[in-house]
C-alpha cells in the first residue's frame, strides 16, 4: 500500500531541469560554431578561435587576437547577441525553476491540508522515529489511514516518502492536533520520547474528542500511570515489552511466531482480529457456533467495566452468544476475517 501511494504522488515536472540542459547544449554548439566561423573566415588557428569566440560570449571586453575584417566583425557581432540572448534566458529560465519549485511545494501542502481535512476515522501518529515509523507501517498493513504529526521536518520527510499523509508542528499544542483532524479521527497514538510531551499530547486530544482511542508510549515505568490519568486508554512501553518478547522467545518460541505472524496483517492464511459488539450490529445475538461454522475461532469473549481492566470468558461453548458491550477475540483467515468485520 506505501508503495501505491507513492507511485500515485510522483514527482515534479523537472520542467526547469530540462530547459537548463537545453540551454548547455546550445551554448556549447554556440561555441563550437563560433570557432569554427573565425577558423573558417579569418584564417586563425584552433586556439586563438577559442579564445575569441569565448571573450566574445562572456563579454569580457579584451582586445581582439587580430584585425578584424568585416565578416569578421559581424561574426563577433552575433556571437554578442547570442550572448545577451544566452545571459537573459538563462536568468528566465532560473527564475522560472524557482518559482515551479516554490509554488509546487506550496500546492503540495495545500493539497495535504484538503486531503486531511476530508478525513474522518483514521488515525494520528504522534512522532515518526523508529517506534512510531513501525506503528505506522502496521497500521497501514492493517488497512487504516495515518497522519503523522512530528516537528523535525527530517522525520515528516521519511514519512511522506514512506507513503503518510503529514503535519508539521508540535503534537502538544491544539492547533496541531485539530490540523491532523484529531476530532474526527478514530485514534491517536503517541510514541515522543519525553514522557512529559506525551502526556501533553494526551491531555490535548482527550479534552478535543472524548471518544478517541488514545495510546500511549510510555518510555519510564513511573510514567505509565500518569499517562493513563491523563486519558490514555492503553499504554505501552517498548523496554518492556521487547524484555517479555525475548523472554518468551526463549521459553514459548512457537507461540510467539504464531502470535507475530497473526498480528503481521501480511499472512493471508491466518489472524487474529478483536471486534467489538455493538449493539444492532450483526455480531449481537450470534453464537460462538453460527462463527465456527463460517470459519472463526472464538478464542475469548472480553467483558469489563472499561478499557484497562478486561475480563476474559475464555473458549466459550458454541451455544454462547454474544451481547452489545463485549468484545469477541476470534481467529481465522485473512478472508474469514474479512467477512466477519463486514458483517460487525
Amino acid at each position: 500500500m506505501i508503495a501505491q501511494r507513492r507511485r500515485r504522488r510522483g514527482v515534479g515536472s523537472g520542467l526547469g531541469r530540462r530547459h537548463l540542459a537545453i540551454l548547455v547544449g546550445i551554448l556549447l554548439a554556440i561555441i563550437a560554431a563560433g570557432t569554427l566561423g573565425y577558423v573558417v573566415l579569418e584564417g586563425w588557428g584552433p586556439g586563438d578561435a577559442l579564445y575569441m569566440t569565448v571573450i566574445t560570449l562572456t563579454t569580457v571586453g579584451f582586445r581582439e587576437v587580430a584585425e578584424l575584417d568585416g565578416a569578421g566583425r559581424a561574426w563577433t557581432m552575433l556571437l554578442a547577441l547570442s550572448a545577451v540572448g544566452i545571459i537573459f534566458g538563462t536568468v528566465g529560465i532560473a527564475a522560472e525553476y524557482v518559482v515551479e519549485e516554490v509554488t509546487s511545494g506550496r500546492r503540495e501542502e495545500k493539497r495535504m491540508r484538503e486531503r486531511i481535512a476530508a478525513l474522518s476515522g483514521h488515525f494520528v501518529l504522534c512522532g515518526y522515529g523508529r517506534v512510531g515509523a513501525t506503528v505506522a507501517r502496521e497500521l497501514d498493513h492493517a488497512g487504516e489511514t495515518v497522519v503523522v504529526v512530528d516537528l523535525v521536518q527530517e522525520s515528516l520527510a521519511r514519512a511522506q516518502a514512506d507513503g503518510f499523509m503529514v503535519v508539521l508542528g508540535d503534537a502538544t499544542t491544539d492547533g496541531v492536533l485539530r490540523e491532523a483532524g484529531v476530532e474526527r479521527a478514530r485514534g491517536l497514538i503517541t510514541t515522543l520520547d519525553t514522557d512529559a510531551h506525551n502526556v501533553y499530547v494526551i491531555l490535548s486530544a482527550r479534552e478535543l474528542n472524548p471518544n478517541l482511542v488514545i495510546v500511549g508510549r510510555a518510555n519510564t515505568l513511573d510514567a505509565e500511570e500518569k499517562l493513563l490519568r491523563a486519558g490514555a486508554d492503553r499504554i505501552v512501553s517498548p523496554y518492556v515489552m521487547a524484555g517479555h518478547r525475548l523472554a518468551e522467545q526463549a521459553v514459548r518460541p512457537a507461540v510467539v511466531d504464531y502470535l507475530e505472524a497473526a498480528l503481521s496483517h501480511r499472512e493471508p492464511t491466518l489472524g487474529l482480529e478483536s471486534l467489538p459488539v455493538s449493539p444492532g450490529s450483526g455480531l449481537e445475538g450470534r453464537s460462538v457456533g453460527e462463527l465456527r461454522a463460517d470459519g472463526v475461532v472464538v478464542l475469548a469473549i472480553a467483558r469489563g467495566d472499561g478499557v484497562h481492566t478486561p475480563r476474559y470468558e475464555a473458549s466459550p461453548g458454541d451455544d454462547r452468544r454474544f451481547a452489545a458491550g463485549e468484545s469477541v477475540i476470534v481467529s481465522g483467515t485473512a478472508a474469514a476475517l474479512t467477512r466477519l468485520r463486514a458483517r460487525a
